[in-house]
């Protein structure tokens, strides 16, 4: 049985916190919210009491749609 390998795009996953999102789509923290109350930006996740966090991937692919549309 051979082992696999993971995926490339699977290989950097992570939660992304606030300032990470904020530094990668330079938006500000008001600004992803009403995004994320509209329903134009991927949901944050709880992580903890008071965390919450961002699937990388969601984020990335967010960014891209974004730049293949010119938006």
């Amino acid at each position: 049985m051979q082992p696999t390998c993971p995926s490339p795009l699977n290989a950097d996953r992570h939660i992304m916190r606030r300032d990470e999102v904020e530094q990668k789509t330079g938006f500000k923290r008001s600004h992803i919210y009403n995004l994320m109350k509209a329903g134009q930006f991927p949901q944050c996740r709880r992580i903890g009491t008071r965390a919450v966090g961002w699937d990388s991937l969601e984020i990335e692919q967010w960014v891209q749609d974004r730049l293949s549309s010119g938006n």
